[in-house]
């Protein structure tokens, strides 16, 4: 970078004034609408003159193709503009048009005859969700707006079927308000460079004009343009239904920054400046790197500075770098010197062997398993291919072993592990089972409670066929079902084994009672301590970790045997638990690994905090890559990596852990460099820390804005490791 070149402080002025605009929004939004538990995003503050949802319906919600059309469309043609002369590109989103309904699912179609299971199970049923799976923006960015509509046209006059005219309205409506969205931003520009005096931010915004104006009659020919097309769609899906998912932006991004560079309109530094205002508008969820196919990495120049943008920015940020065995080494040495330069929770890293290996498991190739990439929380998804409920659908282990436990107390006479474990399979299965018929349940109804109008346009088949992406319009079928609670259930099975019955310190009846009573007697503490002792998962090759990976296989077979051929759905098993370990663990009453009632269950694949006095970071690796469903979905190990132990000098350290857990068959790495003190005192006066960011699961988020609860989340994570 050439320090003096008087471009570059121009460039890094305005990315430190949309940074400080930024700031002023996150604290706009705590102000108005209060703590939120959710990614940062870049949304901004809901005004007072709120826009208010249209019902189509007598519960007060709007529902099917012409209440999502009828609301969309209308707050399309009422969003307020936003423009900052420092920024490189127009728009901000405001509204979660998902969120403000009154219900999530339409009671027309009813699933009373699932709730029983599910309440029973305390299941995550993920019915009338929103979608948690990816567009292609390549698709978008070869046909632009215009090329969409005429798209539409074409099919509109092949599939003549009256369901698919109505759909093909529908979604050339949603289009035509997001192109009139777009003009107004236009006019608002143009209203702006009569009053703007600084002549280079002038300059700035008469090229944002430009780029605008051709994207309503052209698909993008310029990085820039790229750049504002991809912004303008996911400001529209976002507002949709919160569409977060990305896609490779090394590779998508990189032929518009090489034909700029090599016709002379580009150079290093604006490319920097352009990424650093794409990243600012959103942090939606990127990859960098990955496998070329040829035994290389798609890793170029580019890539290089999608990272030096993200070191610019600093802010919230989702960036995942594929690693493999022939990956750029350089670029995985600069994230790691980023992730610990800035201890701010990006990047972070997926295991490509693993997940690659594992979705060829389901019939599918290693060509398209390659296609499948990191896009979300923990999801993997075929950008604009399949349809998946990834992160949607939990089932609570940790109740099913309580249900598990309550009914061998009633019904058996003599008590093991072996009679517990045969009564939790059965019940596992069973809420599975469960799990499985609500998503089925979801595919048959969604197009008359959500239809995909923003998705629909960036897949694969549905513009094609004149149906919904799940109704039969996507490619593929690859429906998640995770697993939340191992590390409990597994600890617990270990400490009946060991204490009750090959040491026998504690009989059945007497653990009974104290669990009963919630440790809450004479001996109760003594009992508890005892019980938190004994064997876990996570220690190394001993009963907690034998009974983890009993449960893992156990899971594993039970998900995948819900798929169905025929239908063309293939259920793919994984585990996390996102943010859920709170929620889920309120309907849980004490357990046998000495979890008090109500407190949270154990994170994702994670062990349960303090699992291990010496060497965390390693046997975490270890212990969850060896808890992997391995069919391609992820078991994300949460690290929480200690700053004394995350310095320039322990970088190669940091990598060779990370490296090892994807040798070992990991999946994907969600880091925090935290420092404890600093976490704790922000979580004391959150109001003075406005700028900590953390790994709260799989999204990044500004601590300050995050509730007491999930605060206390993060912190029990760093301080019990």
């Amino acid at each position: 970078m050439k320090i003096l070149d008087n471009t570059f402080f121009k460039y890094q002025s305005r990315i430190d004034a949309l940074k400080k605009a930024k700031h002023q929004q996150t604290r706009e939004k705590i102000q108005k609408e209060g703590l939120l538990d959710e990614d940062d995003y870049g949304r901004l503050a809901v005004p007072d003159e709120a826009w208010k949802i249209k019902p189509n319906h007598a519960d007060g919600s709007f529902y099917g193709l012409d209440g999502w059309t009828e609301n969309f469309c209308d707050l399309m043609d009422n969003h307020p503009v936003y423009v900052d002369a420092n920024d490189a590109f127009a728009g901000r989103w405001i509204y979660f048009m998902s969120k403000m309904r009154p219900n999530k699912w339409n009671p027309d179609f009813p699933f009373e005859h699932l709730h029983e299971d599910q309440e029973r199970y305390d299941i995550i049923h993920g019915i009338g969700d929103d979608a948690h799976f990816a567009p292609d923006y390549a698709l978008g960015l070869e046909l632009g707006w215009q090329g969409i509509l005429d798209k539409i046209e074409k099919y509109k006059a092949i599939n003549t079927r009256e369901e698919a005219l109505a759909f093909y309205q529908a979604h050339e409506k949603a289009v035509k308000s997001v192109m009139g969205w777009i003009g107004r931003h236009v006019n608002h520009i143009d209203a702006l460079i009569e009053c703007q005096d600084d002549i280079e931010l002038k300059e700035n915004l008469m090229e944002m004009a430009e780029v605008n104006r051709n994207l309503l009659h052209q698909p993008p020919r310029t990085f820039r343009e790229a750049c504002q097309w991809i912004i303008w769609y996911h400001l529209a899906s976002r507002t949709y239904n919160r569409d977060g998912a990305g896609g490779q932006i090394d590779e998508l991004l990189r032929p518009y920054y090489e034909m700029d560079l090599a016709s002379g309109i580009l150079d290093r530094e604006k490319a920097v400046y352009y990424l650093s205002c794409f990243l600012i508008n959103d942090p939606i969820y990127w990859q960098l790197g990955g496998p070329d196919g040829n035994g290389g990495d798609v890793a170029s120049e580019f890539s290089y500075l999608v990272l030096e943008a993200c070191d610019k920015v600093n802010t919230s940020l989702n960036i995942t770098i594929r690693v493999h065995e022939n990956m750029d080494e350089k670029l995985f040495g600069k994230s790691l010197h980023y992730l610990v330069k800035h201890k701010n929770a990006w990047p972070r890293y997926s295991g490509d062997k693993a997940l690659v290996e594992g979705f060829m498991k389901n019939g599918y190739s290693e060509e398209l398993a390659r296609k499948r990439i990191a896009v979300g929380c923990n999801w993997m998804s075929l950008p604009g291919l399949e349809y998946t409920m990834n992160d949607l659908v939990k089932v609570n282990m940790a109740k099913v072993f309580e249900v598990a436990w309550e009914e061998m107390q009633k019904q058996e006479t003599t008590m093991s592990t072996g009679r517990l474990w045969l009564k939790f399979c059965a019940h596992l299965e069973t809420a599975i089972h469960t799990a499985a018929e609500g998503i089925r349940h979801q595919l048959k109804f969604q197009k008359h409670n959500e239809p995909e109008l923003l998705l629909n346009l960036l897949s694969y088949g549905p513009l094609e066929l004149g149906k919904d992406v799940s109704d039969g319009g996507a490619t593929f079928y690859n429906l998640a079902i995770d697993g939340a609670g191992l590390a409990v259930v597994a600890d617990s099975f270990a400490a009946l084994q060991q204490r009750v019955e090959i040491e026998k310190k504690l009989d059945w009846n007497e653990l009974a009672l104290i669990l009963a009573n919630d440790f809450e007697t004479t001996d109760g503490d003594r009992i508890r301590n005892m019980l938190l002792s004994s064997d876990r998962y996570g220690q190394g090759s001993g009963r907690g970790d034998e009974w983890a990976k009993r449960i893992n296989d156990i899971f594993s077979k039970l998900v995948k045997a819900e798929s169905d051929d025929e239908a063309g759905h293939c259920f793919i098993p994984g585990f996390f638990s996102w943010a859920n370990t709170v929620g889920l663990g309120k309907s849980v009453k004490a357990l046998p690994n000495g979890r008090k009632s109500g407190e949270p269950i154990s994170h994702g694949a994670n062990p349960t905090p303090g699992f291990v006095i010496d060497g965390a970071s390693l046997a975490l690796a270890r212990a969850v890559a060896e808890v992997q469903p391995g069919f391609g979905n992820t078991a994300p190990m949460q690290w929480e990596l200690d700053p004394t132990l995350a310095k320039k000098e322990h970088l190669s350290l940091i990598g060779a852990i990370i490296k090892a857990h994807f040798d070992m068959g990991g999946t994907l790495i969600n880091v925090n460099v935290m420092d404890e003190n600093e976490i704790l005192a922000a979580h004391e006066n959150p109001e003075k820390y406005p700028n900590l960011v953390v790994r709260v699961t799989g999204f990044t988020a500004y601590f300050s804005m995050l509730t007491k609860e999930f605060r206390q989340l993060v912190v029990d994570r760093i301080l019990l490791n």
